[in-house]
């Protein structure tokens, strides 16, 4: 298959780079925090599990079912089948960083009975941003391979800056989530103030990995238009 020469010695390469980099940083960055407030035994000895379950009951949330879910840092919210699923390494602990995990996610329900708009705006773009995400570079190197076709360029183009739309707008889901986590724990028997201030960080490191997602695919955008985007012809 024949590939244009620029495609082989790409300068803008140095931008995937500095997105692993920063994708790295806040990975090592939650796991380090979680780790360390994992190691915090709660007052209240309730687990991950019990603590949804008593902020869900709180919350008048009686349609969602807790689950528990293999893997580590899996945790999610289900708003199509009603489900909280706790990873193994939440739903069991008693410790401080479980039970913050456990409220975001509760968050997230709370989102859902509210009906939050960035949430259900969210829910609408999953699967443009997942039709994006997909097709979006073989439509660009398509468009290459016939002559720097710009029409399929630009399609290319618009369908990853779909997953980006969708990741911006994930940002305000996921901190408006955490926000009613700690509002939810600073009111509750389950924490005291100090170990809601653990929740905070710990909370805090798993957001960040949303903003260098974004970041990342910023990046990742950036570069294909830097790449492709100034090659225009009249196809």
């Amino acid at each position: 298959m024949f590939f244009p020469m620029f495609l082989w010695y790409d300068p803008t390469f140095y931008l995937v780079i500095i997105g692993l980099v920063i994708s790295l940083a806040a990975s090592g960055y939650v796991n380090s925090t979680f780790r360390k407030y994992d190691q915090v035994p709660s007052r209240s000895g309730v687990s991950g599990t019990d603590a949804a379950a008593y902020i869900l009951q709180s919350a008048g949330i009686h349609d969602v079912q807790i689950r528990e879910v293999s893997g580590n840092l899996t945790d999610n919210y289900n708003s199509q089948d009603k489900t909280l699923n706790l990873s193994q390494s939440t739903a069991r602990s008693t410790s401080v960083a479980a039970i913050g995990v456990a409220a975001h996610e509760c968050g997230h329900a709370v989102q859902d009975k509210v009906r939050y708009a960035p949430m259900n705006l969210r829910a609408g773009l999953v699967p443009v941003a997942n039709l994006g995400s997909t097709l979006s570079l073989p439509i660009i190197f398509v468009g290459v391979i016939l002559g720097m076709n710009h029409t399929l360029i630009s399609i290319g183009l618009w369908a990853f800056a779909a997953a980006l739309i969708f990741q911006l707008v994930t940002l305000p889901v996921e901190f408006n989530a955490s926000r009613r986590a700690v509002a939810i724990l600073s009111s509750s028997p389950l924490l005291s103030g100090d170990e809601v201030v653990m929740v905070k960080k710990v909370l805090f490191a798993a957001a960040l990995t949303y903003v260098a997602a974004a970041l990342t695919t910023f990046l990742q955008l950036l570069r294909l238009i830097i790449l492709f985007g100034g090659n225009r012809d009249n196809n």
